[in-house]
């Protein structure tokens, strides 16, 4: 009996624990990477908002960009935690190997095509966004040509991070983001104030900060997958498997796409805040940092679903599915008003952290309030974009997001921008939400019934 016992597999914790406490114990990990991951920017700007206002504008402007440069990760990364999610699910070594493999080649990719659009855009970007103002494009071509040049350590990183994502041990790569973190929070004051004999190199000594940083976390990420997650295994190939390929793709296409569009909303946004003031530009660049940070609860138990939710896809599992759409409701608004209330009771507070002048301070304290009323309703929507991409249905989780951040935002900010009135734009990403939430629980519903044959 014991010997029977020492052979009877392992069953994945995806399929059998109880899910108030999987959902917790995925999405902890997750939080605190997604923590960490928010505080390279979150750093850089506190850091350079010491330098000048200029260069807090320049990454301000550089971030839509940022937000671009992450969408090819990300979507990779979407694509790959589905795949190999359901593939673990379904007990398939096979596809488990050649859906790793194909990702580390989907992301070699990415990074050549992010230093082609570097080369061939940065400096452009930088002369119309940055309305004639030298320093800032200065400051921003420096900062960005870097970020990505150097970019194939955080398109590494994102591929090894959700390769243990996958397998249900989220807590390993929390060494990969700590390694990564710490790097970046070390080197940033040494490269941008110019300590132990380094010059000050300001927003470029930003950059190289953060890209040591992520290849510090890749490498990290390559060693302990080696080491420790022996379920998913990987190697390079310039050959990859096409199903795989395709797999990947056709989950992670949408979230790309999403992120891509999000990164032209930010660059329109940009430009009709610019006829405000350059001000209110980098306070928009300020309430991102914020926002990520602030965010990293409920974001982490969405990311921590779609493995989740995935696995017991094909486990078949269905009222499992339910479950974890319920708990993730109930944790992501829970422990997001925490900092709801700083954000209504004391955002001058958080504003003082990046050294904001008077005018940034009257702009910021009504945005802060406004928005952290937008992150509040925003969390029904993220649940059910998140469990949509569990099932694989990428495209319509794109539909929904894509409504929520980027086409309802902008259109309600072009339609309010001839008031003149600031905190009508604010108000915007609001009414954004609140529109948006009947068509995700339509989706949600719809998409379950088709997979399961039984109502949501």
């Amino acid at each position: 009996m014991n010997a029977l016992n020492k052979e009877r597999p392992v069953e994945n914790a995806m399929g059998t624990e109880r899910m108030a406490k999987l959902i917790i114990k995925t999405g902890i990990p997750l939080m605190l990477s997604l923590l960490i991951n928010s505080l390279y920017n979150f750093v850089d700007s506190v850091f350079v908002s010491r330098v000048s206002e200029e260069a807090l504008t320049a990454l301000s402007l550089a971030a839509p960009v940022q937000i671009l440069v992450s969408a090819l990760g990300f979507g990779n990364a979407v694509g790959l935690n589905a795949v190999i999610s359901k593939a673990l699910g379904e007990k398939r070594d096979d596809k488990v190997r050649k859906a790793a493999d194909a990702s580390i080649f989907i992301a070699l990719c990415s990074w050549l095509l992010i230093v082609l659009l570097c080369l061939f855009f940065v400096r452009s970007y930088f002369r119309w966004q940055s309305g004639g103002n030298a320093d800032i494009e200065r400051y921003g071509i420096a900062y960005l040509s870097v970020c990505m040049m150097f970019s194939f350590g955080q398109m590494g990183q994102w591929v090894f991070d959700r390769f243990v994502i996958a397998s249900g041990r989220s807590n390993l790569f929390l060494f990969t983001l700590s390694a990564a973190s710490i790097t970046n929070l070390i080197l940033d004051p040494i490269f941008i104030f110019g300590y132990f004999g380094i010059p000050r190199l300001e927003t470029l000594g930003a950059a190289i900060a953060t890209v040591i940083g992520q290849i510090t976390g890749m490498a990290a990420g390559i060693v302990i997958n080696r080491r420790w997650n022996k379920e998913i295994p990987f190697g390079f190939t310039l050959r990859p498997d096409g199903e795989s390929i395709s797999s990947i793709l056709k989950v992670g296409i949408p979230s790309t796409l999403v992120q891509v569009l999000t990164s032209f909303v930010s660059v329109a946004l940009n430009s009709i805040l610019l006829g405000f003031s350059s001000t209110a530009v980098a306070l928009y660049g300020i309430c991102g940092r914020i926002q990520g940070i602030v965010t990293v609860g409920t974001h982490g138990i969405n990311n921590g679903l779609i493995p989740i939710m995935a696995y017991n896809y094909g486990a078949g599992n269905h009222g499992r599915m339910k479950d974890a759409i319920r708990w993730t409701l109930v944790y992501s608004t829970l422990l997001y008003m925490l900092f709801f209330v700083v954000l209504e009771a004391a955002p001058s507070a958080v504003l003082r952290i990046f050294d904001a002048s008077e005018s940034m301070m009257s702009m910021g304290i009504p945005a802060l309030r406004i928005l952290a009323a937008a992150y509040l309703f925003s969390i029904p929507n993220m649940v059910f974009a998140s469990a949509l991409q569990g099932l694989s249905m990428g495209t319509r989780s794109m539909y929904l997001t894509m409504s929520r951040q980027a086409l309802l935002p902008v259109a309600l900010a072009m339609l309010v921008q001839k008031f003149g009135n600031l905190t009508l734009i604010w108000t915007c990403f609001i009414l954004a939400e609140v529109i948006c939430m009947p068509l995700a629980l339509w989706l949600w519903r719809k998409s379950f019934r088709e997979v399961t044959g039984a109502p949501a």
